[in-house]
């Protein structure tokens, strides 16, 4: 009955035998007490235990520990007690069902006439429990505060501290009868609350803002009533079963499981913080499912206050889910909650889930992360409040989505509709058709204090304080307010740190994410200009791009059905059915095109992806960059060209660093020519390459790139077109760049539509900011406004210098080559 941070499982013997001993009986019912009082007198304690001694029955309560346990003087093993009532075992597995409640009657915890019924019907639905023992000085020892206060005659605080280590050691035990999948929190908000370091941080706010103690108290008692998910395992296990036909009627679920065991054992040491990809609302469901099929405990889910309204948000929180406020505002005692319960869950090594990208993704890749949570995170490390802690990434990945046309009304300018009742009818309903496959892949875990340290992090903790005046809007994802304000130095290095191990979780991410039949199907059809292809152009499209992928051994679903022209028909005709590929059959044959405004569903797919091809765009482009200089060292051209597009698209791909980058580089012009070492640096000609990389039999630099691009294409040239004394209010040039951006296509000035996405204008912002030409410059500076305004227009000149470059690989395919009006 020690408390220990995790769940490895504290002595139950001790050296010498023990005087007396104290029952602590967790009862609720006349029947419970009946079967405590017959296990103790047939020598239950005595059996299990070896302490043979007197025994002293105590109800678990503060009243009774305080009046009877906290002042004894001599040392008694403490031993809680409970009765534990199980489900019913259907098909070998005890949970409960909605039949079950048929009965008027939770099976885990039956009334008194349903459990005098099952003592003597089904004496295998219950056990007398016991959890782990302490000795008394033991209790008292692991409770110095509180035990300090008992010389003061204060005995309360000690005897809160007693009773949750009971419900804790409870808690433990019954976990071992019925599997990690059940590990719910009891107590927290009365733990923290009861904490002295969290009751000084509450104190030093108080005093900072000038506000009453009692009044800052009990703010922070409502907020952690707010935060806290306070989990059921009788909601836990029927709103899984309610959940679950939302994705499992829709999705074959494809789980790789060969490293659970390994990230089991990581577990026993260590909490787990599992960072997926975010495509869809029911992401949490199906990872949920996955990891209660392999008896992990269930993940506290940290998600946004904009999905907590009732019904959903009442029942997820008896679940696990934590709903946080978007904003804070000048709230320092929500921050300084959120951040106590947040290390809270930490250091009681209860496993966590978030959605490190802040949001859905709406163009199918990985979105750039937020560091909001992993600043808390960090800050639990640096406090030593923790050991360690293990982020493990995890893809996930669909073949098909259900919800895809409202995320791509939002792309092109649409309005987000508020989650409410209806809109998750809604939601339920569109997600009744056979989607194909949900794959669920999990990355090499990464250990927090590891890769914070290899990344400079100095992880040292610093004091707290409170700013008198807050002016800023931090909102969830702001970092934790930090102290030392003067210190820059050390809180750059942290700010790093965290940006590289978000980093990390990305790539961590993007290793594992398969391929999928959708994905190279788009990624086909998108390549050509409003052209479609016949059965078998589609796959003379698809056959070199599949040897590139078992060449590169690439993580991939059951891409084997292009093979074949009858199970790529059938891949085809699924996405007709989803309205993102449209079928002529008119004619001599079939022919496939992307339905008509359906580009950026279709992108979504090719999207999820597109980061295994990257490297061969650029590479292809450095290539024709190389042989269009006419320079003596195209070589130099060609790197300078590669490494300008690496920045170029730093803020849409997670890009290694620069050697790094060099070496995947020359791993991909190894596959174009095996024998590129062997070439000199004089005799190496991009002509040559240029013929080789033709001979491949497929370009990607137009299917992978171009709608990057043009989307960057659309920002430069309104900002160029902008006087640069003026601020840029970034949400109008937003809606400025999806009116001109829709223009631009109609004057085919834009490839296909997936570029005239919000999104995408939104990361050219970000390019722009980092490069210095959104920031306004004062109209009595003649030359700065001069020299802003001739990099915007550079930055334009750039991208169109680009655009024809593609159009120039895009005629290098042969898929193409039929079609002289592409460029």
């Amino acid at each position: 009955m020690i408390e220990h941070s995790g769940d490895a499982p504290a002595p139950v013997r001790h050296a010498a035998q023990p005087d007396s001993v104290v029952a602590l009986i967790d009862a609720a019912t006349k029947v419970e007490r009946e079967l405590v009082g017959a296990w103790l007198a047939q020598g239950g304690i005595a059996a299990e235990f070896g302490a043979d001694a007197p025994i002293t029955q105590l109800d678990l309560d503060a009243e009774a520990v305080a009046e009877r346990l906290a002042g004894r003087r001599d040392n008694p093993l403490v031993v809680p007690v409970r009765v534990l009532w199980l489900p019913p075992e259907r098909d070998g597995v005890r949970r409960v069902t909605f039949a079950d409640l048929a009965l008027l009657s939770n099976p885990r915890k039956p009334h008194r006439f349903a459990q005098r019924r099952l003592v003597g019907r089904a004496p295998d639905r219950h056990l007398v429990l016991t959890g782990a023992p302490a000795l008394l000085s033991e209790l008292r020892a692991n409770n110095p505060e509180a035990t300090a206060l008992l010389r003061t005659g204060s005995a309360e605080p000690f005897a809160r501290a007693v009773v949750r280590a009971a419900i804790v050691a409870l808690e433990r035990a019954e976990r071992n009868v019925i599997g990690d999948r059940y590990k719910v929190p009891r107590l927290v908000t009365e733990e923290i609350l009861d904490s002295p370091e969290f009751l000084r941080r509450l104190e030093l706010i108080a005093d900072q803002t000038r506000t009453r103690p009692q009044e800052v108290y009990r703010r922070a008692e409502r907020a952690l009533n707010e935060l806290v998910a306070a989990q059921s395992r009788l909601v836990s296990d029927l709103f899984t079963q309610a959940m679950r036909p939302v994705h499992a009627s829709t999705w074959k679920v494809d789980t790789d499981i060969s490293g659970l065991a390994d990230l089991r054992a990581l577990n026993r040491r260590h909490p787990l913080v599992f960072l997926p990809s975010h495509r869809s609302y029911v992401d949490a469901f199906v990872l949920g499912d996955v990891l209660a099929h392999n008896d992990f405990p269930p993940n506290h889910v940290i998600g946004g206050a904009n999905l907590s309204f009732w019904p959903l948000g009442p029942i997820a929180r008896r679940t696990g889910t934590v709903f946080i406020r978007r904003s804070f505002g000048d709230d320092e005692v929500y921050k300084a909650v959120v951040e106590e319960y947040f290390g809270y869950l930490l250091a009681k090594r209860f496993n966590l889930e978030w959605y490190f990208e802040g949001g859905r993704t709406r163009t199918g890749k990985l979105r750039p992360p937020r560091y909001g949570l992993l600043n808390y995170l960090a800050a639990a490390v640096r406090s030593n409040r923790i050991d360690d802690v293990m982020l493990v990434p995890v893809s996930i990945t669909y073949e098909r989505l259900n919800e895809l046309g409202a995320i791509a009304t939002e792309q092109s300018g649409g309005k987000k509709k508020p989650e409410g009742l209806a809109w998750m009818a809604r939601y339920i309903r569109s997600q009744q058709h056979s989607a194909g496959h949900v794959y669920v892949r999990f990355g090499a875990a990464l250990s927090a204090r590891e890769r914070l340290a290899a990344h400079g992090d100095p992880l040292t903790a610093r004091p707290i304080t409170i700013p008198l005046h807050t002016t800023t809007h931090p909102s969830a994802e702001t970092a934790p307010p930090r102290t030392d304000a003067p210190d820059t130095e050390l809180a750059e290095q942290e700010r790093k740190a965290v940006q590289r191990l978000a980093f990390e979780v990305a790539v961590g991410i993007n290793r594992v994410t398969p391929i999928t039949v959708n994905a190279l199907a788009t990624l086909a059809l998108l390549g050509v200009h409003e052209r479609a292809l016949t059965l078998g152009e589609v796959r003379a499209v698809l056959d070199p791009v599949l040897g590139y992928l078992e060449r590169r051994d690439l993580p991939r679903g059951e891409i084997d059905a292009l093979r074949a022209e009858q199970s790529l028909a059938v891949v085809l005709e699924q996405l007709s059915l989803a309205r993102v590929v449209t079928v002529y059959r008119g004619g001599l044959e079939p022919v496939y095109s992307i339905e008509p405004g359906a580009h950026l569903e279709a992108a979504f797919y090719r999207n999820s992806a597109v980061h295994w091809f990257i490297n061969r765009a650029i590479l292809e482009l450095s290539i024709l960059a190389a042989v269009e200089s006419g320079a003596a060292d195209q070589l130099s051209v060609g790197w300078e060209e590669a490494y300008r597009l690496r920045d170029l698209l730093k803020f849409e791909f997670f890009f290694p660093e620069r050697a790094e980058f060099a070496e995947q580089l020359t791993a991909e012009m190894l596959l174009v020519d095996p024998d590129w070492y062997s070439h000199t640096r004089a005799d190496t000609r991009g002509s040559e390459i240029q013929d080789k990389l033709t001979a491949s039999g497929f370009m990607m630099a137009h299917r992978v790139l171009r709608s990057f691009l043009d989307a960057q294409l659309v920002v430069a040239e309104r900002l160029a077109a902008r006087d640069p004394a003026l601020e840029v209010d970034r949400k109008e040039l937003i809606d400025e760049c999806v009116a001109v951006g829709k223009q631009m296509l109609l004057q085919q000035r834009l490839h296909s539509p997936e570029s005239v996405s919000t999104e995408l204008f939104t990361s050219a912002l970000k390019f722009a900011d980092n490069h210095g030409l959104l920031a306004p410059v004062a109209r009595d500076s003649a030359q700065r406004r001069a020299e802003l305004a001739r990099a915007r227009a550079e930055f334009a000149a750039r991208l169109r210098a680009l655009g024809a470059r593609i159009s120039r690989a895009a005629l290098l395919d042969p898929s193409n080559r039929t079609d002289p009006e592409l460029a």
